[in-house]
């Protein structure tokens, strides 16, 4: 026997896990009317062929969360980043800014101490 337990992916999408009848998760796949759905919600035009590819994409990417559901996490601590990470960026420390001629020297128009540009507000 078969049973479905509804979850939600983001506001758009409600995935179904089946379940045999010893518990156990079996892979569902994503119907094509929901791809439609999602391409609708996003504003995308898609084919019938690219509704059907966009399906079986989607499909193993949930099969993959199935798979990576079943590895015991237990006594896993969370972390952002499978391996240490170093930056390479300076820190973020005040300093003394460059003299407004120097930095004035290289605008393409300016007005008083000012860079000049075109408006990109609309009115």
């Amino acid at each position: 026997m078969r049973r479905r337990r509804a979850s939600l992916i983001g506001p758009a999408l409600v995935c179904y896990t089946a379940f045999d009848s010893q518990g156990q998760t079996l892979a569902m796949r994503i119907t094509s009317e929901e791809v439609r759905h999602i391409a609708l919600l996003a504003r995308v035009g898609m084919t019938e062929e690219e509704i059907e590819r966009m399906r079986d994409q989607l499909s193993h990417i949930l099969e993959n969360f199935d798979v990576l559901r079943q590895v015991d996490t237990e006594g896993v601590e969370p972390t952002g980043h499978s391996v240490e990470m170093d930056s390479v960026m300076r820190e973020d420390e005040p300093r003394p800014s460059m003299p407004l001629q120097d930095v004035l020297a290289n605008a393409p128009d300016r007005e008083d101490n000012f860079v000049k540009v075109r408006a990109v507000l609309e009115e």
